[in-house]
């Protein structure tokens, strides 16, 4: 509703003056674009635009989801009066009066009905004009003999384009018209844009001959490869979990247990996400894929229990024995299994907590991991035990027997024995672990969101204020040619200025052009040097060439440094990001670039000193690609100032001179012609040789009051007329003045690292700031600080809540201590797997590694719950009198429920793999969340398996000293009642 009322005023507006909703709101919903290519050169550019407004935009924009159809590029046609002065003068007529006269006789109106003979007549009155001779012929007054005063008598009339502040341009090959579409917030955008091409394929049919509509951008390509990513690791975790689950239990009956409550549990969830209206997103699939590792570890270790119950049991063992086993293997594992899913549940308050961009994209992961999880929870109280009685029938393998467990048991015992008995040495490794990967955090470097590669570029350079439309127009066609000149380039669409929008301030010195690329796998090849390059002959290069191929694919920075180098054109500043990522980071901080300074101030001539400073500052700061002040001041304006004792002797006034100037200079749509379905206006104003010039302008006729000698005077004489300079766009934020300082950073530079460079050379140098002004540091690096500022806040919140939930399963705080352990010892690997891989800190890593959180303490509370199952055993026994027992008791529990826990461990890490070999659009998001998962489930599987075993034997045994010391019965100091 909004967009329609800024629509219905911005005709009243004066030239010049647009309303708009900040930054280019409409670039979220920037889904689909195109343009109109002439093949037979007999259309001209006005033509097309024409075509664009009254048949195009007609009917794209009542397809359903579209909110707005803006054309970009060619002429708005117009009708263009253009008055010879001399000719008002010797009519003594002015410029008013042509106006007027030409709006009288545009007019229509109804005269209701009229009845005869029996029939009802519809009366018009149709005076709308229609053509040029129309306007020509229009009367203005009588003349002295009797013949009529005509607008072509004093006036040239012709079509023409309306002023413009925007153009478009197609490949390098000259100008075009084309338009932007627009989706409807909260619309499914591959919906609508298949829509839209649809109805532009049935408007082809009715396009002049040689036209043809071109297509120059296109988001659904982008949905469907991320969709498709997506997919395709879902489904290589599904093949990669079921072979693990088989492997380690060889019985098929068991492994058809986690085998069909997986994909019933991803199924289910899609339930709630329909209700609640989360979209099938990068990340809501996303969320899918980390939730599988952990969905089956539950099934897993419930699955483990009943074997170990059922192993010695003999084959004709009756149904209610059966069910019997069955219910007390689930009695002893389902608390562990029901804390642990719940710890998993709050270690991701965190991201349901996040707000702005990160909130936006990562909320939908949380949300259908949840989900998922909770599909799994309520198939294990439901389905599960009901397919556990049908499906664990038959020859259950003990792990004495089971080949797998066998080997698994005798490469671990050794470890384990040496452990209990070394323990100063194993924690020593330990610490030694955590030691090491504190270094390698200090370099990792941070940034707020890792690239996610759209398939496509935005190129947005920037060049002084001041530049003319018809500059403008050359300049564009020449950085066009150089883009489509490159083999992995598909098409440039390029635009200058504003769009036909009331939503997009753009001024004539930025640009921003779409750059289509091929498929990666259509760039050419890179050629690298290897060790045999330079000797080998032809055939053992060839062979040596499998291995170790001399081609390798070119990468997307590889690409972006290319086309960068190619592009430092004189007076440009370039900047490159991707079309959703750049709408985005306009909307939420006002800048393009990944970096940016405001500098607030009152005074417009310090902040224009204080922007150019820091300009040159920046720019020496390691991995600045390209610095950029947006000046405050560079506007070049003819100001026509009145002089008031001179109006004042011939009865004026200030109006009378703003008005003449607004019509003969500026030129006033006076009215609005109807042909059929389209409207143009009419515009009356001087001819171009009488207000080209500030000469010129000072003979622009003023009409004198009737009881004046003269009729006219020019304006000259009654206004000074002058060149002046002065801020071409002002922007103001906070109540204060603003100015951009716009930084494009080397993507082998991270965010967090360059922003503190640069404020450490912005602090050294000898930038002045007058009174009353400030600097703040925005783009991503805004966004990062908030969402750290955020994490402070609910990362100690969601451990909390972890820590009660422990405490509630083992009412002891030392056993919460041990299992907590594990979340450093976790991170340890995760640190390792970032550096190897060369991985940014980054929301999306937080959100991995709050996600390993969970796993962590989930792990550890299983393996302490199978330890405590062991020592309690020999507690009941009588067992436990020294550290050997307890060391033996440990061992049971630890060496003989090995496979259970190597199961869990390897299907979450070999489940997550599929997501770090994951290639093309939303992988890159996706590797990052993998990547701590994985380095951290490998060093977490260590202390799960080696310290926490060591930990808690020396706990039991400090038990075990104090109830000799004390005299009190073992088991009431350990806590177990249920052993008295």
């Amino acid at each position: 509703r909004v967009l329609e009322y800024m629509a219905t005023i911005r005709e009243r507006l004066p030239e010049g003056v647009t309303p708009t909703l900040g930054p280019d709101a409409t670039g979220i919903g920037w889904v689909y674009s195109y343009a109109l290519v002439d093949r037979t050169g007999q259309h001209d550019l006005s033509q097309l635009r024409s075509l664009q407004d009254y048949t195009l935009r007609f009917a794209l924009e009542s397809v359903p989801g579209v909110a707005q159809v803006a054309a970009v590029g060619g002429f708005e046609r117009q009708y263009q009066v253009n008055v010879d002065p001399e000719k008002l003068r010797s009519y003594g007529l002015s410029v008013d009066e042509i106006g007027a006269a030409i709006a009288r006789s545009n007019r229509a109106v109804g005269g209701r009905v009229m009845e005869q003979s029996g029939r009802e007549y519809f009366v018009r009155g149709r005076g709308y004009l229609g053509s040029l001779d129309d306007i020509g012929n229009v009367a203005i007054r009588a003349g002295p003999s009797g013949e009529p005063l005509r607008v072509r008598d004093v006036a040239e009339v012709r079509t023409g384009g309306e002023i413009r502040r925007g153009l478009a341009e197609l490949d390098g090959k000259g100008e075009t018209v084309g338009a932007i579409v627009v989706a409807r917030h909260g619309e499914n955008a591959r919906a609508v844009i298949e829509r839209v091409e649809a109805r532009l394929e049935e408007l082809k049919k009715s396009l002049p001959p040689g036209v043809e509509i071109v297509e120059t951008y296109d988001r659904k390509s982008l949905i469907d490869r991320a969709i498709q990513t997506l997919k395709g690791a879902l489904l290589e975790e599904g093949v990669v979990v079921s072979v693990v689950i088989l492997v380690f239990l060889l019985h098929l009956r068991s492994a058809l247990l986690p085998i069909v409550s997986l994909p019933l549990a991803v199924v289910t969830a899609f339930i709630p996400m329909y209700f609640l209206g989360v979209p099938s997103t990068i990340m809501s699939l996303g969320g899918i894929a980390i939730a599988i590792g952990a969905t089956v570890d539950a099934e897993i270790v419930m699955i483990e229990a009943c074997h170990k119950k059922l192993e010695h049991a003999p084959p004709d063992l009756a149904p209610k024995e059966r069910a019997k086993l069955l219910a007390e293997a689930a009695k002893e594992v389902t608390p562990a299994i029901f804390f642990s899913l719940l710890i998993v549940a709050a270690s991701f308050i965190p991201v349901f907590g996040l707000t702005g961009q990160a909130g936006r994209l990562f909320r939908p992961l949380a949300f259908t991991k949840t989900f998922v999880m909770l599909s799994a929870a309520l198939l294990s109280i439901t389905l599960a035990p009901a397919l556990r009685d049908l499906l664990l029938r038959g020859k259950v393998k003990s792990e004495a027997e089971h080949p797998v467990s066998r080997t698994i048991i005798k490469l671990y015992e050794p470890f384990v024995y040496v452990a209990l008995r070394r323990p100063l040495t194993t924690l020593a490794i330990g610490v030694f672990a955590i030691a090491s990967a504190v270094p390698l955090y200090l370099r990792l470097g941070s940034e707020f969101m890792p690239p996610l590669n759209e398939g496509d570029l935005l190129y947005m350079p920037t060049t002084l204020p001041g530049i003319s439309i018809e500059e403008a127009k050359r300049q564009l066609e020449r950085q066009d040619a150089v883009l489509a000149s490159f083999p992995e380039v598909k098409r440039v669409f390029g635009k200058i200025g504003r769009a036909e929008t009331q939503t997009d301030p753009a001024p004539l010195s930025m640009a921003e052009t779409v750059v289509q690329l091929h498929p990666q796998a259509e760039w050419p090849k890179v050629h690298q040097h290897r060790w045999y390059s330079g000797w080998a002959p032809a055939p053992i290069r060839r062979a040596l060439g499998t291995l170790w191929p001399e081609e390798r694919p070119e990468t997307w920075d590889e690409l972006v440094t290319k086309l960068n180098a190619s592009m430092q054109l004189p007076g440009w500043t370039n900047a490159w990001t991707m079309p959703i990522k750049a709408r985005i980071d306009m909307l939420t901080t006002g800048v393009r670039t990944p970096v940016g300074v405001k500098v607030f101030g009152s005074d417009l001539g310090a902040i224009e000193a204080a922007g150019e400073k820091l300009e040159s500052v920046l720019k020496g700061v390691s991995g600045a690609r390209s610095v950029l002040y947006e000046r405050s001041l560079g506007g070049t304006y003819v100001d026509v100032v009145p002089r008031r004792e001179v109006l004042a002797r011939y009865d004026l006034r200030v109006d009378d001179v703003m008005g003449a100037i607004e019509a003969a200079v500026g030129g006033e749509p006076v009215t609005v012609t109807v042909e059929g379905r389209q409207r143009y206006t009419v515009n009356v104003r001087y001819k171009e040789d009488f207000r080209s010039s500030p000469e010129r302008l000072r003979q622009v006729l003023i009409a004198l009051p009737s009881k004046a000698q003269a009729r006219s005077l020019p304006l000259g004489e009654l206004a000074d007329v002058s060149v002046s300079h002065g801020p071409p766009m002002l922007r103001n934020e906070a109540g204060l003045l603003v100015g951009y300082v716009y930084v494009d950073v080397d993507p082998n530079r991270d965010i967090g690292g360059f922003v503190a460079d640069a404020k450490r050379a912005v602090a050294t140098s000898d930038l002045a700031l007058g009174q009353g002004m400030y600097l703040k540091w925005t783009g991503q690096y805004e966004l990062l600080e908030h969402m750290r500022e955020r994490m402070q806040v609910l990362v100690p919140l969601a451990l909390g809540i972890v820590l009660l939930l422990l405490y509630l399963q083992f009412k002891n705080l030392t056993e919460v201590a041990i299992v907590m352990l594990s979340i450093p010892f976790a991170l340890v690997g995760s640190v390792w797997a970032l550096y190897l891989l060369d991985y940014r800190l980054s929301t999306a890593v937080g959100v991995g590694v709050i996600a390993l959180v969970g796993l962590a303490a989930q792990t550890g509370v299983v393996m302490i719950v199978y330890i405590d199952h062991a020592f309690e055993k020999r507690l009941r026994e009588g067992r436990i009198r020294n550290l050997e027992d307890i060391i033996h008791a440990h061992s049971e529990g630890t060496v003989q429920r090995v496979r259970p826990k190597l199961m869990t461990v390897s299907t979450m890490i070999i489940g997550l793999l599929p997501l770090l070999w994951a290639t093309g659009s939303g992988a890159d998001v996706m590797k990052r969340i993998a990547a701590p998962m994985v380095g951290g489930l490998v060093s977490r599987a260590f202390l799960t398996l080696e310290l926490i075993p060591v930990v808690y034997t020396y706990w039991r045994y400090s038990q075990l000293k104090k109830a000799q010391r004390t005299g009190r019965p073992l088991d009431e100091v350990c806590g177990f009642e249920a052993a008295r």
